[in-house]
C-alpha cells in the first residue's frame, strides 16, 4: 500500500499547483480549455510572486515520487471588521486531489493541516469558495454558509 506524506509547495511546484488549479476548474465544469490555460498562464507568476513574499502558503501530498493532492492558504488583506485584529484573512484556494487518490482523506488532511496553522498564526477568520463536491467535508470541519453576492461584469 502506497504511503502519503505531506509537505510544503515551492517555487518549484508552481507548474504543478497551475495544473491542479486548471483541473479544479475543469472538474467543476468551469471555462474551457484555452481560458483555464490561459488563467494558468497568469496564475504562474502571481503565485511566484505570493510564495516569495510570504504571504501564500501551499502544500502537497505525495505518493510514490509524486505530487496526487494540494491546498494553499493566502493571507488576504483585509479592512478592520468585527471578527479579530488580524490584517489578513486566511484564505483557502485550490484544493484538488487527483481523481485516482480520491475518498481516501487527503482533503481532510490538508484542511486540517492548514485550519492548525491559520490558528497558530493568529488568523480570526477562514474562508474559502466551496465546490459542490467539496462543501460536505468543509461544513463537517465546521465551515458555515455566508451572505456574500457576486455580480459578474
Amino acid at each position: 500500500m502506497s504511503e502519503y506524506t505531506l509537505r510544503p509547495g515551492t517555487a518549484a511546484d508552481i507548474e504543478t499547483m497551475a495544473r491542479h488549479r486548471a483541473l479544479m476548474f475543469a472538474d467543476m465544469g468551469d471555462g474551457t480549455p484555452e481560458t483555464r490555460a490561459e488563467m494558468s498562464e497568469r496564475f504562474a507568476p502571481w503565485v511566484l510572486e505570493r510564495l516569495v513574499s510570504g504571504e501564500y502558503h501551499a502544500w502537497l501530498v505525495e505518493c510514490d515520487g509524486g505530487v496526487v493532492a494540494g491546498a494553499a492558504c493566502w493571507e488576504k488583506p483585509r479592512h478592520p471588521g468585527l471578527r479579530g485584529t488580524h490584517p489578513r484573512v486566511a484564505y483557502v484556494l485550490n484544493v484538488y486531489t487527483n481523481p485516482e487518490h480520491r475518498g481516501r482523506g487527503l482533503a481532510r488532511m490538508l484542511m486540517e493541516h492548514i485550519l492548525g496553522w491559520a490558528r497558530a498564526e493568529g488568523f480570526a477568520t477562514v474562508e474559502l469558495h466551496a465546490s459542490d463536491e467539496g462543501r460536505p467535508l468543509y461544513e463537517k470541519l465546521g465551515f458555515g454558509q455566508t451572505n456574500e453576492m457576486r455580480l459578474v461584469l
